[in-house]
């Protein structure tokens, strides 16, 4: 990875908006026509960064961060009209909550189903597994073994990999041969892959040659029930049952009072130290084959992390665990040619976390929504800023500008006003001051949730850690309407900033 002298310091600006929010003909976000027209709007709008959220195939809450593989992309973003216009539909699905402004994740893959069925089918028909495109896909060693992951938890009525019978608990250890049925649901969940990942791969080509880079979000844990821990046991701290001893989260802060229990299973340390850390490499080299930047949720666990003995309900008693971020950063950067890490480095963090990031001159982030202080006489920022960081209103874990706003006194609101003015954003709404103190500041990086560019408020709001389900991670864009005429308001600011 370069240091900064060696690179050509630019500021630049950038959106985040998850692929599922994105418009629709079948109510979720796809990697098609929708994909390639916000890709034009950022070109056209001086965006250089699109930022989204994790891939993967969502599981328990339909949570990005709780996914059922860290490699595979989830199904649902698949262009059923690509589809069609590859011939492996007939032709392209009739419309389907064409104009939703939240993503129904059941109703909209139990449409999808017999369309993507259908055009495996025909793949089949088409000898499409003989091409060498494919053979080169399904041979890498993931592809098959997350194609029986999920062949065999359909088998099983969907029940978590430990809760199933033990020799398909223990199938990456004995390899048995499969049934006919569970090897046929196998191959149609490659085949979903490959799809998958062809038409992500043309979406990244077509950002790349517009000038976006696509920053990718990996987090830090991988889900209890996934094929990373079903297929690697001896990579978390597991009893024999394949339940984990210890679970991830954070102790109680700004978002929750008991702390956040994420389930998720902690690591083995030692046998991944002395395995020459190849599972991260493995995980992070995959992720930059399909992204541009990688940013790193919950970064701080490279340094300690929150070790929550399994049987406590709440996150309130565990303990802080060192880590060997160093040797693991150094091992991806010496097996990863090109690697380009950002840190989510937020919240109450200790010294080390920083002096860790900084040693590898990562970018870490600021959040506006909770640097800026209303308290005092005086609104003001109180982070200390550098140009070596990525500057947001806020994630897609708090409140939208306008929400956040909306809750402030009247009294507060007077002073986060005049806050604005003095320091230059004095044109516009709220809004769009806001942004024009986040783009005129020194971050190399100011990025913007695609929801704050539309000045919406809780209607905009994707997701409240420590709550599961609906509505979190539901967020989605109707059309394209306002957001052509609010992105090229940005694209002005863009421009007046001097990021384009």
């Amino acid at each position: 990875m370069k240091r900064k002298e060696e690179q050509n310091i630019m500021r630049e600006a950038g959106v985040l908006m998850p692929v599922s929010a994105l418009p629709s003909r079948v109510g979720a976000g796809e990697l098609g026509e929708s994909a390639f027209h916000f890709i034009e709007l950022l070109k056209k709008n001086h965006v250089r960064i699109w930022q989204i959220l994790p891939l993967n195939p969502v599981g328990y809450g339909n949570s990005p961060y709780q996914p059922y593989s860290s490699c595979a992309g989830d199904d649902i973003y698949i262009s059923l009209d690509t589809l069609a216009e590859e011939g492996l539909l007939k032709k392209s699905p009739m419309l389907f909550l064409e104009k939703c402004k939240k993503v129904d994740y059941e109703r909209v893959r139990q449409y999808r189903e017999p369309y993507l069925r259908a055009a495996f089918m025909a793949f089949v028909e088409q000898k499409g597994y003989e091409k060498p495109e494919y053979k080169e896909f399904a041979a890498q060693s993931w592809v098959y073994e997350y194609g029986v992951f999920r062949a065999l938890k359909k088998a099983n009525n969907g029940a978590c990999w430990n809760e199933w019978p033990e020799e398909d608990r223990t199938w990456p250890e004995n390899r048995h041969v499969l049934d006919t049925e569970v090897e046929a649901e196998a191959r149609y969940q490659m085949f979903l892959q490959y799809i998958f990942y062809t038409q992500w791969m043309k979406v990244k080509k077509a950002a790349n040659e517009a000038g976006i880079q696509i920053m990718g979000d990996v987090p830090f844990y991988v889900g209890q029930d996934s094929v990373d821990v079903w297929g690697g046991k001896d990579n978390f701290l597991l009893d024999t049952d394949g339940r984990p001893i210890f679970i991830a989260g954070v102790p109680p802060d700004y978002f929750s009072a008991v702390g956040q229990r994420w389930g998720n299973p902690i690591y083995d340390w030692e046998h991944m130290k002395e395995q020459g850390y190849q599972f991260w490499t493995d995980r992070i080299g995959y992720s930059n084959k399909l992204f541009d930047i990688i940013r790193i949720d919950h970064f701080r666990a490279f340094d300690t992390y929150w070790k929550i003995p399994a049987s406590c309900p709440t996150a309130i008693e565990g303990e802080w665990i060192e880590a060997p971020g160093y040797e693991v950063i150094d091992i991806l950067q010496e097996k990863i040619p090109g690697l380009n890490l950002v840190a989510e480095d937020l919240g109450d963090l200790r010294p080390e976390v920083l002096t860790l990031k900084d040693h590898y001159h990562l970018k870490g982030m600021k959040v506006f929504l909770f640097s800026v202080e209303t308290g005092g006489k005086y609104a003001r920022d109180i982070f200390h800023d550098v140009e070596n960081m990525i500057f947001y209103t806020g994630t897609h874990d708090n409140d939208t500008v306008m929400e956040w706003y909306g809750r402030l006194s009247t009294a507060a609101r007077r002073k986060f006003r005049k806050f604005l003015k003095r320091n230059g954003a004095k044109q516009g709404s709220v809004k769009d001051r806001v942004l024009a103190y986040i783009l005129g500041n020194q971050a190399e990086y100011a990025i913007i949730p695609m929801a704050d560019i539309l000045g919406l408020g809780k209607e905009g709001h994707i997701n409240t850690p420590g709550t599961i389900g609906s509505p979190n991670w539901e967020w989605h864009l109707p059309d394209f309407v306002q957001a052509e005429k609010e992105l090229a308001s940005y694209g002005r600011l863009i421009v007046k900033t001097g990021r384009s």
